[in-house]
């Protein structure tokens, strides 16, 4: 059961495109809140994410793009560098307490951020452009060097869509967030990382054309 964020499950958001592949095989649980940084993830994390009997086959933890708001410019989201990577280390160590292994484990890193269009969304509110590409880079990195350390899995979302100097412009929606694109980019290479770790899921009850009509308590009761 993955963990995602507030808007994977939108009309062709990434959670929901994972949740399509995944049908029938297990549920995909939404964990993710809209504007929070690590500081208060983790300490929202036991209620949200608390002990569980049900097997895991994977959980992804994706932070960063509000931690690396400017502190000069919107202070209520910003986490300092240093503090961000111990608290993705922190995240971490929680969820191996409740029994999720690192095997299981993937970090996603902030995505890109296209200055021009998130400085309009910033004007509209009224404020200054509160976060700056290079920034997001530096998490992003931060993120990557955490999971290395750790030995989980990463998702280097930052580095990914601006590969070859490519327009990532086309994967954000409002220089932030993502586009449909993005949401697609997302769940395909996240497909790739969760793929090994779902490939032996059973399938949940028997396809409907090999339950028995005559007595489908034979077919739908059986383990």
């Amino acid at each position: 059961e993955p963990l995602l964020y507030t808007f994977a499950f939108q009309a062709n958001g990434w959670g929901s495109e994972i949740s399509h592949k995944l049908a029938r095989k297990c549920d995909v649980v939404n964990r993710g809140l809209s504007g929070y940084n690590t500081r208060w993830a983790k300490i929202v994390l036991p209620r949200i994410v608390p002990i569980s009997d049900a097997p895991v086959a994977a959980v992804t933890v994706f932070f960063g793009a509000n931690d690396c708001a400017l502190e000069d410019k919107n202070p209520a989201q910003h986490v300092p560098l240093q503090e961000f990577t111990e608290n993705l280390k922190d995240i971490l160590k929680y969820l191996l307490s409740i029994g999720v292994s690192k095997d299981k484990i993937i970090f996603i890193t902030p995505p890109p951020l296209q200055e021009t269009a998130w400085e309009k969304e910033c004007l509209l509110k009224g404020s200054a452009l509160n976060r700056l590409n290079s920034v997001a880079g530096q998490y992003a990195q931060a993120c990557v060097q955490a999971a290395g350390q750790s030995g989980v899995d990463v998702l280097d979302l930052w580095t990914l869509m601006q590969k070859d100097g490519q327009d990532f412009s086309v994967y954000l929606s409002d220089g932030l967030h993502l586009s449909d694109k993005g949401n697609q980019f997302v769940a395909e290479h996240l497909w790739t990382l969760l793929e090994r770790r779902v490939a032996d899921l059973p399938f949940i009850l028997p396809y409907w054309g090999d339950v028995d009509p005559k007595c489908p308590e034979s077919s739908l009761l059986c383990d």
